[in-house]
């Protein structure tokens, strides 16, 4: 991969539990924010598809790797920016690793393309996104409601 974004996070809950988090559709829009939620059976093959609450595609693609509790690949598009639609597909991975009373989780993030604008865009969502899933696992609540709230716009 050409651009890439890698984010670690040490969270403290069990691997099922924060599996459970990155996959339920219930779950998801209360740490990812702005009312997106995302439709998938989270098994490879799967399409994949995160929506705005007025229906519109924010992003889609399709489960490449899932197993659970440890490790997921998504094949990535973003669909309502024209100028990130044009790169294409990207991966996302997510790896799990259970330590003593805590996670690891890595996200990676890359595209086969130089200076990726997308990858710049998720390098700055990223961190709030999953500083909402920590903070949701470890506390019960979220810690950016404000900012996370414009992207529930489309």
């Amino acid at each position: 991969m050409k651009s890439k974004f890698i984010y670690v996070s040490y969270i403290k809950t069990t691997p099922e539990k924060l599996w459970q988090s990155l996959t339920t559709s219930d779950d998801i829009p209360r740490w990812w924010g702005g009312g997106l939620r995302i439709q998938c059976e989270w098994k490879a093959g799967s399409p994949w598809r995160m929506s705005y609450e007025n229906g519109r595609v924010a992003d889609q693609g399709e489960i490449l790797e899932s197993h659970p509790p440890q490790h997921l690949v998504i094949r990535w598009q973003n669909e309502w920016n024209p100028e990130l639609k044009k790169e294409g597909f990207s991966l996302c991975a997510f790896d799990l690793e259970g330590m003593e009373g805590a996670v690891k989780l890595t996200v990676t993030h890359g595209i086969d393309l130089p200076d990726s604008k997308f990858i710049e865009a998720v390098s700055a969502g990223w961190p709030m996104v999953l500083s909402n899933l920590k903070s949701l696992l470890e506390t019960g609540e979220i810690v950016l409601k404000e900012r996370t709230e414009q992207y529930g716009r489309g």
